[in-house]
């Protein structure tokens, strides 16, 4: 059975300050997203979906096909702000796309597999697609989907805060939701999340996270559909809310729809929100390829 890897690639990357989803990182100018396509195709996924915006699309195609031809199937979506819209009234001055959620809704009649999903700016680690990789072959149903969990001080930047969705799990290691948390940062020897309000919420080190990585039959497309209409009759004259693929997770587990496993993987992650995370992030990967993890060049 074929198995597809969609990369959320069409964000505006409005704190980064650049397009970071082609800055490249590795000795070789790789991109994040380039590692994981590489431990992609080692784990045994054999099609990857871009989502993009159409306004880049020239300049990413010419990045990546070079690169993966012969080696993956590539196709691409086109995410945009009126993308499944009809019949609501939009705000004129809202610019950005409607989040995570609309962006797989937008893989309408494109994906039709099961599939994994996964951020382009976010560096998951091998073991996380093997793991992956295994659920959607031998377990994946529209009634079963899953989600690839990380520790939450696995995932933090040291300059500033990130918005991360807070796993919580029965004794079945089943989701049973996730909060989206959208300020959360290390202070002193601590990590807290930071409300709307301002107050502080103690975190503790063993707090799994989503970091976006889910895995998902092709049903979760029609569900999004659904749904964002119901978004879109509350949201549409917002300049900022965003339909989110954490927020979808949820009510198909609240909704009795089915159920989502928590598969928590060893790989430690990392990213880049701000231009300052840029640095660490090549003196990481560097670092694995002088482990041996990955060669000099990734598609040579």
């Amino acid at each position: 059975m074929q198995s597809t890897l969609v990369i959320l690639a069409a964000g505006m990357a409005s704190r980064y300050g650049s397009m970071k989803q082609i800055e490249g990182f590795g000795p070789s100018g790789e991109t994040i997203m380039e590692y994981s396509i590489y431990d992609a195709i080692e784990a045994g996924f054999t099609r990857v979906v871009f989502i993009i915006r159409k306004d880049f699309a020239e300049n990413f195609k010419n990045i990546v096909e070079p690169k993966l031809k012969g080696r993956i199937e590539v196709d691409y979506v086109y995410q945009e702000l009126t993308s499944f819209t009809e019949g609501h009234s939009i705000n004129p001055e809202r610019v950005k796309p409607w989040g995570t959620a609309h962006a797989v809704l937008c893989c309408k009649g494109k994906v039709k597999e099961p599939f994994a999903l996964i951020n382009a700016d976010d560096f998951y680690g091998k073991d996380s697609f093997r793991k992956a990789f295994d659920f959607l072959q031998t377990r994946c149903n529209e009634k079963t989907y899953a989600l690839i969990a990380y520790e939450l001080p696995n995932t933090l930047s040291d300059h500033g805060s990130v918005s991360r969705g807070v796993i919580s799990e029965n004794d079945k290691n089943e989701m049973t939701g996730v909060k989206e948390c959208l300020k959360i940062y290390k202070k002193e020897s601590l990590i807290v999340y930071e409300d709307e309000e301002g107050r502080l919420t103690e975190l503790p080190g063993s707090t799994k996270v989503s970091m976006n990585f889910f895995c998902y039959g092709p049903g979760i497309i029609d569900l999004c559909e659904e749904q964002f209409q119901e978004f879109l009759d509350k949201n549409s004259q917002s300049l900022k809310a965003e339909f989110l693929i954490p927020t979808m997770t949820d009510y198909f587990i609240k909704s009795g729809k089915g159920r989502v496993e928590v598969i928590t993987t060893s790989a430690k992650w990392f990213g880049v929100t701000y231009k300052e995370d840029a640095p660490v992030v090549k003196a990481s990967v560097t670092h694995l390829v002088e482990k041996g993890e990955y060669p000099d060049n990734l598609w040579k």
